[in-house]
C-alpha cells in the first residue's frame, strides 16, 4: 500500500481532488490518499495561521510522520500538482539511508505574490518541502509539539534532522515548478507552484491543458 498525503485547503478543493483522480487513474498498486486538513487536527495540533502560510498546510505536511504512525514511507504532495505517471514509480525511489527524499531545487522565486494575492517568502531550499518521501521511522522529531511551536525555516529548510546528508535528492520531473523551471519532455509531477489553471489569472499556465483534461476525466460520468 503507498500511502499519499495531501496537502487540503479549502480555497484549492478542487485541486486536491483533481490530483488524487490522476494518482488513481495512474496509479498500478494500491494507494491509501489522505487529505492533509487543518480542521481534522483539532485534537492534537494546534497553530495559529500566521501571514506568511499561503495555504492552511503549510506546516500541517510535517504532521505526515506522525500521522502515519512513524512506520513505513508516506508520500506528501502539495495539492496544486498533478501526477502524469504512476506514483508507483516516484515511490520505488525511496532509499533507506535517507530519512526524508525530495527534488533539491536550486533557484531563488521570481515574484513576490502568489495566487490570491499571498506573500512569495524566499528562502534556501524553497519548495524542496512540496512534494516529500518521508522515511517515517527516522523522522520522529516531527512531533505535533514541534510542528506546532517551530518556526517555518526550521520546518521547511529540515533543521530537524541531525544533518542534510539525511535528505536524499529526486531527480527534478518529480516536482517540476510551472513557471519556474524549463523541461523539454513532459515532467512527471507537475507543479503549479505560482497558481493553479482552477484560478481566473493561471488558466493559461503551462501544462493547464493536462490538469484541465484531468479534471473533464474527472468529471465525466458514463452513460447508461
Amino acid at each position: 500500500m503507498i500511502r499519499v498525503f495531501i496537502g487540503y485547503d479549502d480555497n484549492e478543493s478542487v485541486a486536491y481532488h483533481v490530483l488524487s483522480h490522476s494518482i488513481l487513474r495512474h496509479a498500478s498498486q494500491p494507494v491509501a490518499i489522505t487529505p492533509v486538513a487543518k480542521r481534522h487536527m483539532q485534537g492534537f495540533y494546534s497553530r495559529e495561521r500566521s501571514t506568511i502560510e499561503s495555504t492552511d498546510f503549510s506546516f500541517t505536511r510535517f504532521l505526515v510522520p506522525y500521522l502515519s504512525g512513524y512506520n513505513g514511507w508516506s508520500v506528501f504532495m502539495d495539492c496544486d500538482t498533478l501526477l502524469t505517471t504512476d506514483i508507483a514509480e516516484l515511490f520505488a525511489l525511496r532509499d533507506e539511508q535517507f530519512a526524508v527524499m525530495c527534488v533539491k531545487h536550486d533557484y531563488v522565486a521570481r515574484d513576490d505574490i502568489k495566487f490570491l494575492g499571498a506573500t512569495q517568502t524566499k528562502y534556501e531550499k524553497k519548495n524542496w518541502s512540496s512534494v516529500m518521501l518521508f522515511n517515517n521511522e527516522l523522522c520522529r522529531a516531527l512531533t505535533p509539539q514541534v510542528v506546532a511551536n517551530e518556526t517555518g525555516l526550521f520546518l521547511h529548510q529540515f533543521k530537524w534532522l541531525a544533518d542534510e546528508s539525511q535528505i536524499g535528492a529526486l531527480p527534478p520531473t518529480w516536482n517540476y515548478l510551472v513557471g519556474e523551471m524549463t523541461m523539454p519532455e513532459t515532467p512527471k509531477l507537475i507543479h503549479f507552484t505560482l497558481g493553479g489553471p482552477y484560478f481566473a489569472s493561471y488558466r493559461e499556465c503551462e501544462h493547464a491543458d493536462l490538469w484541465f483534461a484531468e479534471q473533464a476525466l474527472m468529471n465525466h460520468a458514463a452513460q447508461g
